[in-house]
């Protein structure tokens, strides 16, 4: 699916924040922007969100709470990024 015109992604799930506010958003998505490449990750593992959970493993990249930025798919290492994916995709948030 493409979100906002700028994100293509998988997997939407329905979510419900603590401030009542709800929609859809994809587990995982992918975003090209001028300066550099972004996967959002949707999920936590043992309270942290996996992105953060995962950034000593994933190389040369800036890791926000759901999202790992790369200036080249060299910088990041895509079997890492890959189990982690999968685990956001698997739990569903």
């Amino acid at each position: 699916m493409v979100y906002a015109g700028t994100m293509i992604g998988y997997g939407p799930y329905h979510d419900k924040y603590a401030s009542g506010r709800e929609g859809d958003c994809p587990i995982v998505a992918l975003s090209s922007r001028a300066q550099y490449i972004s996967l959002y990750v949707a999920g936590s593992r043992n309270g942290k969100p996996i992105a953060e959970a995962a950034k000593a493993k994933l190389g040369k990249v800036s890791v926000g709470k759901a999202c790992i930025r790369f200036k080249r798919l060299a910088d990041l290492d895509v079997p890492a990024a890959r189990a982690g994916s999968r685990f956001g995709a698997a739990r569903q948030w």
